[in-house]
């Protein structure tokens, strides 16, 4: 193994890594990866899928609406296309039909011919629709990762997902259950290729789809386990060549030059833009854009997705405008209790944010957030919720399940709806129950992973900090602090973001802070640099590192979290 870079040798030494922790954790050998054709009821599906190729058995795919669910509906779609099959692509409206499996798209299907239904990124929490397709001879077979939560399982022709009760038994049931549901989608398909491959059929290989797995991965926050970060790593590695024009899309021909495509492009750039659409309207564009057969077309399906993000922007800003400042009040209101969640709810907040505002609440407040608005039916409320800290938010809810009409999700972030009028008991309750939970696991603490000194920013830290990709949830990108340096100036953009210049001894840095100015209980930057002044103290910076490109150049840039007297 090379000599890695000081800085990376203390931080996986902090983390208690020894010489072959840190081979493993750095791996990229598929080899190593658990056997995803272990998961109960794959060759059951892969062999029920063949039959209807063979008989010309007409298959559908049904998918979630968010990236997760969009990437699958494409993976299944290009996988198909190799074999020479047509597929009919379906996804529910947010706001007509929502979330899951409905008694309605089993009627669409039955309509359309389909004899073999695939769910992905949903169904496990469908039982009635399980029950009508069998009602009307549709083998569905469910594709899912969410948590397996009704009393009994969907009665389905097969279910394959991680987290179903019985999938305990498996001994890597640890790592499977981190799989996103693209993941899944992309076990079925290896098990039918392989299944193809063994009665002597010529089958191309799977790789390119790793692709999509990657994307839904990063983008579903699925926890970097080390199966999931072998299978990212080499998604990440084709995006730069790709032959999908849907994707190649959402790069620039800088990007694609460069050495690596970071997992923060993915996260920050290309999961918003897939699921713009389906936070808006209907998520048809999205999956067009992902299975687009030509450059033209996917130019007009992302321009078309650019456009609907920036609306998509205008409406978040206002409704996290407004919950945050309902927050604020509230919090002013009860200064002297602990908060410890935020629940927000206003009538006319638009639901296709709701999800992101929750996140952005966490943010701000660090504590979980659960964001609710209007649903379609008159008198029903839903909402979005999302975690903070290492608190299990699913089993949170479920405790409070009696009050609610429909609830699903997984450890970090939830969906669900209610009668309105619940809403206040679900609010002392949840409030109650959260008072004997350690503020330990229920708060996003502020940390750093290491003390570094400015003049260990090097192009080689840099290009070691590359290995540890891809970075997101469980493998979060290396926080930094250095201890004693002065902020020389800084300049104020769109009014929220933040450029800094900073100094340590002989050293200049550059840094930048997004969407810094307006935080909770952060200082301003002219409060800072006053202070500074008066009172002649050093700052410790804390940040990750990124680089920044402009013009064809690159240089090193800190991401700055924040700045703090010593």
């Amino acid at each position: 193994m090379q000599q890695l870079h000081p800085v990376i040798q203390r931080l996986f030494s902090k983390k208690g890594f020894t010489p072959k922790m840190i081979e493993n954790f750095l791996s990229w050998d598929l080899k190593t990866i658990p056997d995803l054709g272990s998961l109960i009821d794959l060759e059951k599906s892969s062999h029920r899928i063949i039959s209807a190729i063979d008989n010309k058995e007409k298959i559908g795919i049904y998918g979630d609406y968010d990236v997760d669910g969009t990437t699958s509906c494409a993976l299944f779609y290009h996988f198909f296309k190799m074999l020479g099959v047509e597929v009919s692509l379906v996804q529910p409206s947010r706001f007509i039909e929502g979330y899951g499996l409905h008694l309605s798209s089993i009627d669409d299907a039955l309509k359309n011919e389909i004899k073999v239904l695939i769910t992905v990124d949903c169904g496990i929490s469908n039982n009635e629709a399980a029950d009508y397709a069998k009602e009307l001879g549709i083998d569905l077979i469910i594709t899912d990762h969410h948590k397996d939560a009704r009393e009994t399982m969907p009665k389905a022709y097969a279910v394959v997902n991680p987290n179903r009760r019985d999938e305990i038994d498996n001994p890597d049931y640890e790592e499977l259950k981190t799989l996103a549901g693209v993941t899944v989608a992309f076990a079925v398909c290896v098990q039918i290729r392989n299944d193809l491959i063994k009665r002597g059929d010529n089958i191309p290989s799977l790789y390119s789809l790793l692709q999509f797995v990657a994307i839904g991965t990063i983008c579903d926050l699925a926890h970097l386990s080390a199966l999931n970060l072998k299978l990212v790593r080499h998604g990440l590695k084709q995006i730069k060549e790709t032959n999908y024009p849907g994707l190649r899309a959402f790069f620039t021909s800088e990007e694609l030059k460069a050495k690596t495509i970071a997992s923060e492009k993915l996260a920050f750039h290309v999961g918003p833009l897939i699921n713009s659409k389906g936070r808006l309207e209907h998520p048809e564009a999205s999956l067009q854009l992902l299975i687009a057969d030509d450059h033209e077309k996917a130019k007009n399906y992302y321009d078309l997705l650019v456009s609907c993000n920036q609306e998509r922007k205008f409406i978040q800003s206002e409704v996290f405008t407004e919950a945050r400042e309902h927050v604020q009040r509230e919090i002013k209101y009860n200064n002297n209790q602990e908060h410890l969640i935020t629940v927000a709810y206003q009538p006319h907040w638009h639901e296709g944010v709701i999800g992101i505002v929750a996140s952005k609440l966490v943010d701000a407040f660090k504590v979980p957030a659960i964001v609710f608005t209007d649903a379609e039916k008159e008198g029903v409320i839903k909402a979005s919720c999302r975690s903070a800290g290492d608190l299990d938010i699913f089993n949170l809810l479920k405790k409070e399940e009696h009050l609610f009409l429909k609830f699903g999700g997984h450890k970090a972030a939830a969906g669900l709806s209610m009668p309105k009028e619940n809403l206040q008991e679900f609010i002392i309750n949840i409030n109650k129950t959260l008072k004997d939970v350690p503020a330990i696991i229920r708060t996003r603490l502020e940390f750093y992973d290491l003390d570094i000194d400015a003049t260990e920013i090097t192009p080689q830290l840099m290009r070691d900090l590359d290995l540890l990709e891809p970075f997101g949830m469980g493998n979060e990108k290396p926080k930094f602090r250095i201890k004693g340096v002065k902020l020389d100036s800084f300049d104020l953009m769109k009014d929220v973001h933040v450029r800094w210049s900073l100094s340590k001894e002989k050293t200049k840095l550059k840094g930048i802070s997004f969407n810094y100015v307006g935080k909770h209980e952060t200082p301003l930057p002219n409060e800072i640099y006053t202070t500074q002044n008066l009172k002649k103290e050093d700052l410790s910076v804390y940040f990750t590192l990124g680089l920044n490109r402009f013009n064809g150049n690159e240089s090193i840039q800190l991401m700055v979290d924040k700045l703090e007297f010593d």
